[in-house]
């Protein structure tokens, strides 16, 4: 392995870097987003039907512990070297962090609040969007987080089966005994998660307006005598 640093490298390769990062940031982000879809109304049918969650939660977690790259090997007969064979593994893998939150991010919805919102006329899809869902968002949001930076970090193995992103960087270093790319892979990495995380947090501290006034969380107004509406 070499270790000198060589910036004239990586001035000489911006074009890949950028591709390789972009690459990188579809592979993780897109699994993250299918994952919220089949979460939130699977968290909700579980909230609902509360016998349902165990097994749920038994089976994402088993899904969970399987190796990435054993699953990325046996997807490759069916969706080829494409990044649908990154992209399912990883969306399986976020069902096991987001349906948990979803779940604890509803059942977190004070009893009060939904008594409150039920005696102010809210039907249950109603009181669903309007208070539950927002009253949860805090909880989900934290879930997206970790599951995005681990989407991020496992993207990387993809490029062991030839799927692009930043872990390209890193095979193409060790097959060459070159230690600038692997450097560069890592800190692309690093700062591609950083950056995500950041983003989710303003993201929650839009949607949670009311948690910026130092008051208790209500997503919804209130009339004279304190009651949601």
């Amino acid at each position: 392995m070499t270790w000198d640093w060589r910036w004239s490298w990586v001035t000489s390769h911006y074009d890949l870097l950028g591709e390789l990062l972009g690459q990188h940031l579809y592979l993780s982000v897109v699994p993250v987003l299918l994952g919220l879809l089949i979460a939130l109304p699977l968290g909700i049918l579980c909230v609902q039907v509360p016998r349902l969650y165990a097994p749920v939660l038994a089976l994402t977690s088993f899904f969970y512990a399987l190796p990435s790259l054993a699953l990325f090997v046996v997807l490759i007969d069916y969706t080829g070297f494409t990044g649908w064979t990154v992209i399912v593994p990883l969306t399986i893998y976020t069902l096991s962090v987001l349906v948990r939150n979803v779940v604890d991010g509803l059942r977190s919805v004070p009893e009060h609040v939904s008594q409150a919102a039920t005696a102010m006329g809210f039907g249950g899809l109603r009181r669903l969007l309007q208070v539950d869902l927002p009253v949860a968002i805090p909880v989900v949001v934290a879930g997206l987080r970790v599951a995005t930076v681990s989407n991020i970090s496992l993207v990387s193995v993809g490029s062991l089966i030839g799927i692009s992103g930043l872990g390209q960087l890193f095979v193409d270093g060790i097959q060459r005994s070159f230690i600038t790319p692997i450097i560069v892979g890592i800190v692309l990495t690093v700062i591609l998660a950083v950056l995500a995380d950041a983003i989710l947090v303003g993201l929650q501290w839009l949607l949670t307006p009311w948690t910026r006034t130092g008051r208790s969380a209500k997503p919804v107004s209130t009339d004279p005598a304190g009651v949601a509406v």
